[in-house]
């Protein structure tokens, strides 16, 4: 027998999104994938596939609970929903949608999170020691700023934050995190040394950037919680934006390197769709194009920046942290209720960059000291010898490439076709 109240058509696009965003991990997978080197793409790939399985198990024991429940204030939720008690046959408040379709719904976006953070630790980080940190942060970290954005009573949603799909709760957070991660972590051999190394399977990064973009489809359009106007507003949005900073980067690559290169482009698609997650269903589309061109202009010089002690291998901290940083700043210039340019003043704009200077301040802190309690107990990077072979072989006993008993003589070599008996 259906829920009183529960709409139909609301729940399959809401199920469908919920189907859409856990995509985008597999997505992310292959993006990341395709720009490591050939040794360690599996070690990559399985970080994040590992997240949809550790995250999912905590995000139904306590995340949600953490997240979303009622009773704990400003900070931080109860343990009222602890393995989701009580929430079989009710509707979730607000919405039109079975309370278990919205804890699944939001479960996909702590499995990507949490996923992101591999992108500065690739190629160098212990499997082990990652898995373990991203138990603790996705309950330390993650179920928190989401409970202060979107959960009942949360500070930010008190003071008027707009984060319609998560540009704070998730990549404000995981970018923040991941560069602090990657700085304890310290540099993969060799980095600043010599000129990066090009990624191994371009292909692989154009495939995970298709499945990133066609699942934030869900992740920006399922927000809206129903089949209605934000819904497609959102999705509208979400595709303008993606496109218009895809050719924004394709004209600035032109300029700086005389042409375009794949890799830049769908890095480019994806700026714009991190930028463009706070305000989806927030901005008109002309504003949404204006977002995509301008937020990517300013984040495109993020990524020439460069280190040798910093090493954010794949550039999580730009593509999630700067990018998000300046998609919060121009909600607050360009949402139809209360941004800059209708009417309502400093205010929303104030507040974009209170709750994402406060998302980045308690991100770090509380990564750091995650990271030096976990140093304790284990060993947090691979030896060298494993690192300079590559990963694959050493963490996984797997060779994503290659002769069945073979050890790439070194990741640079491994595309190659070079190998040693192992």
């Amino acid at each position: 027998m259906a829920m009183e109240g529960m709409d139909a058509g609301s729940v399959a696009w809401v199920l469908t999104s919920s189907a859409l965003v856990l995509l985008m991990t597999p997505g992310l997978a292959f993006f990341y994938g395709g720009l490591v080197q050939g040794s360690n793409v599996l070690n990559t790939m399985m970080m994040s596939v590992i997240s949809m399985g550790v995250t999912a198990v905590l995000w139904i024991s306590i995340g949600f609970s953490l997240a979303f429940g009622s009773g704990g204030g400003a900070l931080i939720g109860d343990l009222g929903y602890a393995g989701l008690a009580g929430l079989e046959s009710k509707l979730w408040p607000g919405t039109s949608l079975p309370a278990l379709l919205f804890v699944v719904f939001q479960m996909t976006f702590a499995i990507i999170a949490s996923a992101i953070i591999s992108g500065s630790v690739a190629e160098r980080m212990r499997f082990s020691a990652y898995v373990c940190f991203i138990c603790l942060w996705s309950v330390l970290v993650y179920a928190p700023v989401c409970h202060w954005v979107w959960g009942p009573g949360g500070w930010m949603e008190e003071i008027g934050v707009k984060d319609f799909a998560g540009g704070n709760v998730v990549h404000e957070t995981t970018a923040v995190s991941a560069l602090v991660l990657a700085i304890l972590l310290g540099p993969r051999l060799g980095h600043g040394e010599s000129e990066k190394p090009a990624p191994h399977n371009v292909p692989f990064a154009i495939l995970g950037a298709a499945l990133l973009w066609f699942g934030w489809s869900g992740f920006n359009g399922g927000s809206a919680l129903a089949a209605d106007e934000t819904a497609v507003l959102a999705l509208v949005n979400t595709y303008t934006t993606a496109g218009a900073s895809l050719v924004m980067w394709a004209l600035l690559e032109r300029l700086q390197h005389k042409r375009s290169s794949a890799t830049g482009m769908v890095t480019g698609a994806v700026v714009g769709l991190v930028i463009i997650t706070p305000a989806a269903g927030y901005v008109s589309p002309l504003g949404a194009l204006v977002m995509g061109f301008v937020g990517c202009a300013f984040v495109y010089p993020s990524f020439q920046l460069s280190h040798r002690r910093v090493d954010d291998n794949l550039d999580a901290f730009p593509c999630h942290g700067v990018a998000s940083f300046v998609g919060a700043c121009l909600t607050g210039v360009f949402a139809k209720d209360g941004g800059l340019l209708y009417g309502g003043g400093l205010r929303l704009l104030g507040v974009e960059v209170l709750a994402a200077v406060a998302t980045a301040v308690y991100a770090a802190t509380v990564t750091a000291a995650i990271f030096f309690l976990l140093s304790r107990f284990m060993r947090m990077r691979v030896h060298e010898h494993d690192e300079s072979v590559g990963l694959d072989n050493a963490c996984h006993g797997e060779m994503a490439y290659g002769m069945n008993g073979a050890t790439p003589i070194s990741p640079f070599e491994h595309t190659q076709g070079t190998f040693k008996s192992a």
